[in-house]
């Protein structure tokens, strides 16, 4: 059952997004019967992908509900292009010239994989094992102290930096 929620990406090709957040809800909450209702919202929309999720989000003001969610998701799913995959093949019947032989078979890509931790699960913009870009690293033996001092030369510089740039400008 948690392999199947995990396995769940939402496209909107095969899948209805009400069906498919309810179906993603039953698997969660009957998986984790004490999660909140926010948690498995949450949990949710990070199976819908970046841009739906985000899309989503910004539409949802918490706390919402189930059926907020879906129907946010189908009014975006339906009325965007966010969501889903909107190429579509021109209608030329026009074939090339060459017929397919053994030697001249099509190349086939290599499956998209995330570039953070390697699982080709999902990319490296969904990845749930992605670290912060700015964060400080503190090893255990530092003191308050001794970063407190750091955070402050680093605000110095950039102070003197700014009063340098003032005097030229």
């Amino acid at each position: 059952m948690e392999n199947s929620f995990e396995e769940a990406i939402f496209t909107i090709e095969r899948d209805s997004p009400m069906s498919w957040f309810l179906k993603q809800k039953y698997r969660l909450t009957s998986l984790h019967p004490d999660m909140s209702e926010t948690m498995v919202h949450k949990r949710i929309l990070r199976k819908c992908g970046g841009d739906l999720e985000h899309a989503i989000q910004s539409r949802c003001i918490e706390p919402c509900s189930t059926e907020d969610y879906m129907n946010v998701m189908e009014d975006i799913t339906t009325g965007t292009k966010i969501g889903g995959n909107w190429y579509k093949p021109s209608m030329d019947n026009k074939t090339s010239g060459k017929p397919i032989s053994k030697h001249n078979k099509p190349h086939y890509k290599a499956p998209l994989k995330c570039h953070t931790c390697g699982s080709t699960s999902h990319l490296a913009n969904t990845c749930p094992k992605k670290t912060r870009i700015n964060e400080i690293e503190v090893e255990k033996d530092e003191t308050k102290e001794q970063i407190t001092s750091l955070y402050m030369r680093v605000i110095l510089s950039l102070l003197k930096r700014r009063n340098f740039q003032m005097k030229l400008g």
